[in-house]
């Protein structure tokens, strides 16, 4: 089967469609990161741009494993398999060719990553410049210095050949223009949203309830949590039955972390590995803190998802997370072990802090709509469709 394929029912109905609406304009979403957890922002998207019943023909690019799901998710829309992968040559000239034979009017890249010679009219969600600053410590050296600066020029090229940029916070959109010099005309800011789930909670082995502190995600260096790990240290002296859960798959960062917290000399710093959603669900539901410590985020979206579920939210204060959060968290210097320390001090031993937190978190998540992010990025398609 070829790469401008896709198999069951979904490409028949995509034709019915067609021929039904000859004159439709074609918008193409390329959604090669659905089911990963950059990919949330493309599937949230996707699934309520359906919802809108919009007037254009859509067709979504996506890879083999996900064809299925998008054939029940969006019955309307064309299904296309595309398994290209990001940051190759095959994706600049593959995907390339493969864009050009579908003849789109419009293309909607969720991440810079895509062919830069594609020369028809493109909107790109630029999420954030965080790997233009930060390094991987997994990588080689060299390697990945020589990528980063293809990743610069990437990021500099696409925003300039963009018709539109969306950008999931004011921030975001500074620190674009600031960057590459586009103009802050041509960006339109479409927040995220928190999910809530469906899975009754399961609890983590090993972890009992409102005894522990949590971070969920990968141990990436700007998330910081070294940090996390002296502040944490710091706390052990007053509340010696606390826990650190930091969840996440245990790969070799997070491997390092957790050797990183027996050199130190820190117990109690659990690592249970991926999680699953009830697992996740739990966590939020029975932590007495939530904490995230990163250095650069473009959202934030762990910390909105903890206030959904009634966790009280102590956070890093630096770039986006304040714009999102509001009030509805406490902040700290992410540079500061003493101030990150001091701050899950304040709300583990002062309750009305604490409940404070949960109740201004709660209404604070309930801000955002990823239905109102559809319709927002619609608006910017139908602009830029004329």
């Amino acid at each position: 089967m070829s790469q401008n394929q896709s198999p069951g029912r979904n490409s028949g109905a995509a034709g019915s469609a067609g021929r039904q609406s000859v004159a439709a304009r074609r918008l193409v979403i390329d959604a090669r990161e659905s089911g990963t957890s950059t990919g949330r922002y493309i599937d949230k998207l996707i699934e309520h741009l359906h919802e809108l019943k919009p007037t254009e023909e859509v067709v979504i690019l996506t890879k083999t494993d996900r064809l299925d799901f998008f054939a029940r998710l969006t019955p309307t829309f064309r299904v296309v398999k595309s398994d290209y992968k990001e940051f190759t040559f095959a994706e600049q000239i593959g995907l390339l060719k493969q864009i050009n034979s579908l003849k789109a009017d419009l293309v909607h890249f969720p991440m810079v990553q895509q062919p830069v010679l594609y020369g028809g009219r493109v909107v790109t969600t630029m999420q954030d410049l965080t790997t233009v600053r930060f390094r991987n410590p997994t990588k080689n050296p060299l390697v990945f210095w020589l990528k980063q600066q293809v990743y610069k020029w990437v990021n500099k090229r696409v925003a300039k050949k963009s018709k539109w940029l969306i950008t999931p916070s004011k921030f975001v959109k500074d620190d674009v223009v600031s960057y590459t010099g586009v103009s802050p005309s041509k960006i339109t800011v479409t927040y995220e949203a928190a999910d809530k789930v469906t899975a009754p909670p399961e609890p983590i082995f090993g972890v009992k309830a409102n005894k522990f502190i949590a971070y969920v995600g990968r141990p990436l260096p700007h998330k910081n949590l070294k940090r996390l790990v002296e502040a944490f240290g710091q706390l052990k002296d007053t509340h010696p039955g606390l826990k650190l859960v930091l969840a996440g798959k245990k790969d070799s960062l997070m491997e390092g972390l957790e050797k990183y917290a027996d050199q130190k000399g820190i117990s109690g710093v659990v690592f249970p590995g991926f999680v699953s959603d009830a697992q996740w669900r739990w966590m939020f539901e029975n932590c007495s803190a939530y904490v995230f410590p990163s250095l650069s985020e473009g959202f934030g979206l762990p910390g909105l998802e903890a206030m959904l579920y009634g966790a009280p939210v102590v956070s890093s204060s630096a770039t986006c997370l304040p714009e999102i959060y509001g009030q509805a968290a406490l902040y700290f210097d992410p540079e500061n072990v003493d101030d990150m320390a001091a701050k899950l001090k304040q709300v583990l031993e002062n309750e009305s802090l604490r409940q404070e937190l949960i109740k201004k978190g709660k209404k604070q998540a309930a801000k955002y709509s990823w239905a109102k992010m559809a319709a927002q990025t619609y608006d910017v398609y139908k602009k830029v469709l004329g």
